[in-house]
């Protein structure tokens, strides 16, 4: 790797697997490199080539690996070979050392634990001018939404999760710097921004003072030029009478959507989870529903979890169709090496594990398909996002209960529409998860 200072934008290729806060975890590093960074689609006209991996689940960790190896088989056909570096929490599980062994092409292995130190790490084995390493955000989701990572690692332990080994107990970002990060956004042309980590609501407790979610979500909503504020991921217990009180009171910005993962309905299969409302998880959604009766529920569950009897699986499409979910989204459970819920009894095969998965989501899809006829003739506003790749005029956008990447999307046309707009629209048309509006 030479050793000249670089006097123009640093060209990168990277790949960002996993949950978005993979993604700012990415776009934190690659805009604090000191000098600007200019996107390339081959390797080989890469100086840095940067992959991010997920390491939650073994598909994902799959997933990464053969990102890796098709990273490392590319670039030996490169003559000026890039540097190739590799981080997040696949590196996080298994250790660099281990990896390192089995992939001594990675030039750099960079450790969920060091996260903190990735810019000043990357900028060594760079050889980057001094001063590099400064705080910055490359953006790569456009101008209409961006990711807000308040918080690091989990307090929880849940039975099934590899989180806190992967990324270590609860750290609240200061409010100073997420509002200072926050501003940054708005000020370019961010319109949306949707609040991240592994348990929003456990946001400060770990702060000194009595901070908590709303003392930092008061900050953001003072902030010029924010249009929407969303909270993803939730945890139960945490949607308290006060946070929604909040909520209700606050109005503007801060969207009445909430994703709540549940992961389950059974009080005999959350109790096996380590998961809070064991008795009855239907508590939160009446707290939800009676403070904020318009609000939209996102929630996630697990099916095949050791244990999971028929008679548990019907109780949770019933569940369901009671519930009748906005959104919501299902995975067939993994035995996650590590883990307590590897260790216990009772694995429900696969086979079992992926017919519940897709039986769940031809629910879901009836009832979504359902909400969102009912919202045919309405007049809403859409977020636009981005231009469709393959019809001129057409862009994809969102309505307010349509969270970015995870729900489904709004297909707009019409006078005003453009990336980053916000454009009042009627809406004439709905498939299962997707609808169709005018400007």
């Amino acid at each position: 790797m030479s050793t000249h200072t670089p006097t123009k934008a640093l060209p990168v290729w990277s790949l960002s697997l996993g949950c978005p806060k993979n993604r700012v975890d990415s776009e934190r590093l690659l805009g604090s490199l000191g000098l600007p960074v200019k996107s390339v689609t081959q390797m080989g006209r890469a100086r840095l080539v940067f992959i991010n991996t997920c390491g939650f689940i073994a598909p994902a960790v799959r997933e990464s690996v053969r990102a890796v190896l098709d990273a490392v088989n590319r670039l030996a056909r490169c003559k000026n070979k890039p540097l190739l570096a590799v981080a997040g929490c696949m590196v996080g599980r298994y250790g660099a050392e281990e990896l390192a062994r089995e992939l001594p092409e990675v030039d750099l292995w960079l450790p969920t634990g060091d996260l903190a130190d990735w810019p000043a790490m990357l900028a060594q084995a760079l050889n980057l001018p001094e001063g590099a390493g400064s705080g910055g955000r490359l953006l790569s989701t456009g101008p209409s939404y961006a990711w807000l990572k308040i918080g690091e690692g989990c307090r929880h332990n849940c039975a099934f999760c590899t989180i806190p080994s992967i990324r270590g107990g609860l750290r609240s970002e200061p409010v100073p710097g997420l509002l200072a990060e926050a501003r940054g956004l708005l000020e370019r042309g961010v319109r949306e921004l949707v609040l991240v980590a592994q348990d929003v609501t456990a946001w400060g407790a770990d702060l000194a003072g009595e901070k908590n979610l709303p003392h930092l979500l008061e900050g953001l909503l003072a902030l010029d030029g924010l249009a929407w504020l969303r909270l993803l991921y939730l945890y139960p217990s945490g949607v308290t009478p006060e946070l929604l009180r909040f909520m209700k009171e606050s109005g503007g910005p801060l969207l009445p959507y909430l994703d709540i993962p549940l992961q389950h309905a059974h009080p005999e299969v959350l109790a096996r989870m380590g998961r809070p409302f064991a008795g009855d998880p239907r508590r939160v959604l009446d707290r939800v529903r009676d403070a904020l009766p318009e609000a939209a529920v996102r929630t996630t569950f697990i099916v095949g979890y050791p244990g999971e009897s028929e008679a548990h699986f019907d109780s949770l499409c019933r569940f369901v169709e009671e519930c009748r979910f906005q959104n919501l989204g299902v995975f067939a459970y993994q035995a996650e090496e590590g883990t307590k819920a590897a260790e216990l009894p009772d694995q429900v095969p696969e086979e079992t594990r992926e017919r519940r998965r897709a039986t769940l989501m031809e629910i879901q899809a009836g009832i979504s398909e359902s909400l969102l006829a009912e919202r045919v003739g309405q007049r809403l506003p859409v977020l636009v996002d981005a231009p469709h790749p393959e019809w001129p005029g057409l862009h994809s956008g969102r309505v307010w209960f349509q969270a970015p990447e995870v729900d489904g999307m709004t297909y707009v046309s019409g006078p005003g529409v453009t990336p980053g707009a916000l454009v009042e629209c009627d809406i004439v048309e709905n498939t299962e998860y997707d609808l169709t509006a005018l400007a």
